[in-house]
């Protein structure tokens, strides 16, 4: 898939309807030992250059005093670029109420939306997705009532149980024995590309994991950056979402962090819960 390429609803969601898959080289754990070298004596140099700046830095705001107001407007600069402040936390508490595990109540405003899209690209991109039951619930949860039912046939197609299986699951979204699939997100950050009272189309960039931690697993667990975009509407006191589409990146370089064990990944994914995102 190239860059700039979109999944629409039907066409599938990170992890799945691109999937990677990565054959081991030699038998044993995939991901142990998995790491690009060359770069460990010139990453210490980085780091250490990187520490003196971040003090330089801190001395220097300290000193600044006074009252920036500055620093709290939320406002764009120019109308189409955010401001550094405009993604910092806005104090706003993130929603508590929730339906089906998902959260819901939005506030009726460009943040709301923004909360909605981010939250909703949690689950749309998830390992829920692909199992039929949890589907359906967050279809229903997430979906506009007029869109639910069309969704959700178009995702029984999609996620078929052929489909189901290349990933190495049953037709109820199951890995194996001794394997566990995993497909999580984690939003970086949101864009408001269009929003009346009534409608908003929200751009959330994120990374996330998936793939299946097994010893024996030829589709070992792997990163990805990609943009979803959600177009909501403002609908029985809520944001609720008519379409959404997925785009690659943007993508930063790769790290040389050493990949982690099967089970090192399994049971993180087991032990580290998920958010609630506010803006």
């Amino acid at each position: 898939m190239s860059s700039g390429d979109e999944h629409e609803t039907s066409g599938g969601y990170g992890g799945t309807g691109q999937t990677r898959t990565r054959y081991p080289q030699n038998a044993g754990d995939v991901y142990g030992g998995a790491r690009r070298g060359g770069r460990s004596s010139s990453r210490s140099l980085v780091t250490v250059v990187g520490v003196v700046v971040l003090l330089i830095a801190a001395i220097a705001f300290a000193n600044r005093g006074g009252n920036d107001s500055s620093a709290n407007d939320t406002t764009t600069s120019n109308g189409s670029k955010p401001d550094a402040a405009s993604t910092a936390a806005s104090g706003t508490k993130p929603v508590e109420a929730k339906a089906g595990g998902i959260p819901a109540g939005f506030a009726h405003d460009q943040q709301g939306a923004q909360s909605a899209a981010t939250n909703y690209a949690t689950v749309l991109v998830s390992a829920d997705i692909l199992k039929p039951t949890r589907r359906t619930e967050i279809v229903r949860q997430v979906f506009a009532a007029d869109k639910q039912s069309a969704l959700e046939n178009s995702l029984d197609q999609a996620y078929s149980k052929e489909f189901l299986s290349k990933l190495g699951l049953d037709g109820n979204g199951e890995a194996s024995a001794g394997n566990t699939y995993i497909s999580r997100t984690v939003p970086i950050g949101t864009k408001v590309s269009n929003y009346s009272g009534t409608a908003a189309a929200v751009e959330v960039w994120c990374t996330g994991l998936y793939g299946t931690a097994g010893t024996v697993s030829t589709n070992p667990v792997t990163s990805d950056w990609f943009t979803l975009t959600l177009h909501l509407r403002w609908t029985d006191g809520d944001w609720k979402a008519d379409s959404f589409s997925q785009k690659d990146g943007p993508a930063p370089v790769p790290g040389d962090n050493k990949a982690s064990t099967a089970d090192e990944m399994a049971k993180a994914v087991q032990e580290y819960g998920g958010f609630t995102y506010a803006r």
